[in-house]
């Protein structure tokens, strides 16, 4: 397939992590973490494939994409909870105006 579709994806896929990253509520933030953990994912299959012939791709990769995508997972659920807790205790999840709340 055309390599410039996988890097295109990739480079889709940071730039909306950055924008979601750049943003005021810790959910976004926490979502543009998470593609741009994706793009590295994507990015880790494509080029592991690259050097094989045959059609064969590395398992080497295909088994730290699997971890990462599990850890990527647990990530998240800690994320979310400390976001549900966040917002149960000062009722906001605006990143700005928790920084507020710390002193």
């Amino acid at each position: 397939m055309n390599s410039m579709i996988y890097l295109s994806a990739i480079f889709g896929l940071v730039t909306i992590g950055l924008y979601c990253v750049t943003k005021r509520s810790m959910i976004r933030v926490l979502f543009g973490i998470e593609m741009i953990l994706n793009a590295g994912n994507l990015a880790f299959i494509f080029f592991s494939a690259q050097g094989a012939s045959a059609g064969m791709i590395d398992p080497i990769g295909q088994s730290i994409v699997f971890m990462s995508i599990v850890l990527g997972g647990c990530v998240v659920a800690v994320g979310l909870s400390l976001i549900v807790n966040a917002y149960k205790q000062f009722k906001t999840t605006d990143v700005r105006e928790l920084r507020r709340l710390r002193w």
